[in-house]
């Protein structure tokens, strides 16, 4: 099996690593973090300009291929500078939400400002019950003539502070778990009746609760067929767990290597703390961690791409694998770096924060592992 890379995908590979070393470095994150959007503007046009926002796009909808090994470097390289711009939320899971469910003018009307960076989105699908149960949705929308008014509640929205429009998970049939009777629908996030309450998360990103007080929206903004939008919801979210195990296993890389360059540069009774043996281990396994991380990492891309019914199960198998390398690594790194590896000051901190955030994105490691079981 051949696990190099093509001419194009390394040229794309080196672009956005060469982003990342010479415009992300760690002050200038700290920075945009702490920005009124909590994402630069600039980056997100540079995004557009140099073709990024095309990547998770399939060449009939005018992106660049669409493959999730293109997504799976593109997110890597997001993972070694903690990159916060709405990439993963507006292109890959609402893009892909537009590409897979829309119509043909639904897509020829959205698609381009998705990858134009003209227009950004949020998908609107978690409440406070449902946990990582993708078909528990209580919020509900009634047709009445020719337009659904929504009621309900939706939970940590990724980027539904910054979103132009937002994509809902709604019911219009069944009960509250039913697999059927899901719905999505497109609204602009300034409609009537929606208020949206926003915070920063513990990991530099960006969410919103979301309320709907009989909002109104007309029923040619359903995507796709109404009832039937938990298979889509399924797909997406699994290309989404991809996109987070890959940042995952970039930000591992990272922090495993400055925690090796510290051990050698700090000193304790006269020597370098990479001279003790018990910690050269700690280091080995730090390292092995990433390395079979990254391994399953893209196996799971690799059956995504071969779509042959096995990427489910292989995508739980990955999520299971690179959050407990995850935790695993992100504990070591702030246990060998000492009480300065949770200070503000430090990065290795932040990596901590975020990768202790992506073993519950999409489904946590012990979810993932009984979702593997059961596939």
């Amino acid at each position: 099996m051949d696990f190099s890379y093509n001419d194009e995908q390394q040229m794309l590979r080196d672009s956005v690593s060469k982003f990342v070393h010479q415009d992300y470095d760690f002050d200038s994150r700290r920075k945009i973090v702490d920005s009124e959007t909590g994402y630069s503007k600039e980056h997100w046009a540079l995004f557009a300009e140099l073709g990024w926002l095309m990547v998770p796009f399939s060449e009939d909808d005018g992106g660049l291929g669409g493959s999730a090994v293109d997504l799976m470097l593109v997110m890597e390289e997001f993972g070694k500078g903690m990159v916060v711009e709405p990439f993963l939320n507006t292109a890959v899971i609402g893009g892909g939400l537009i590409a897979d469910a829309g119509s043909d003018v639904q897509k020829q009307d959205l698609l381009p400002s998705v990858m134009e960076g003209q227009l950004q989105l949020a998908f609107a699908f978690t409440e406070a019950q449902s946990r990582y149960n993708l078909a528990d949705v209580d919020t509900r929308a009634e047709l009445q003539g020719e337009h659904y008014v929504i009621n309900g509640k939706k939970a940590v929205v990724l980027n539904g502070e910054s979103a132009d429009k937002l994509i809902v998970s709604v019911r219009t049939a069944g009960a509250q778990r039913d697999r059927d009777g899901i719905s999505l629908l497109l609204l602009d996030a300034d409609t009537a009746g929606i208020s949206r309450q926003a915070y920063a998360t513990i990991d530099g990103q960006r969410a919103a609760e979301v309320s709907f007080d009989n909002v109104k929206v007309s029923a040619e903004q359903l995507l796709g067929a109404a009832g039937q939008a938990l298979p889509s919801i399924e797909k997406i979210i699994d290309r989404a767990t991809l996109a987070v195990c890959a940042e995952a296993v970039g930000s591992m890389e990272v922090v495993y290597k400055k925690t090796v360059e510290y051990t050698q540069t700090r000193k304790q009774f006269g020597v370098s703390l990479a001279s003790f043996q018990a910690l050269q281990h700690r280091m080995v396994d730090m390292f092995i961690e990433y390395e079979q991380a990254r391994s399953i990492l893209m196996m799971a891309a690799m059956q995504l791409d071969a779509g042959e019914g096995l990427a489910p199960k292989a995508i739980s198998a990955a999520k299971s694998r690179v959050g407990k390398a995850a935790r695993k690594v992100g504990q070591e790194a702030v246990q060998l770096h000492g009480g300065i590896g949770v200070t503000d000051e430090l990065d290795i901190g932040h990596y901590f924060k975020r990768l202790t955030s992506v073993q519950y994105l999409y489904g946590s490691t012990d979810f993932h592992t009984q979702r593997f079981a059961s596939l």
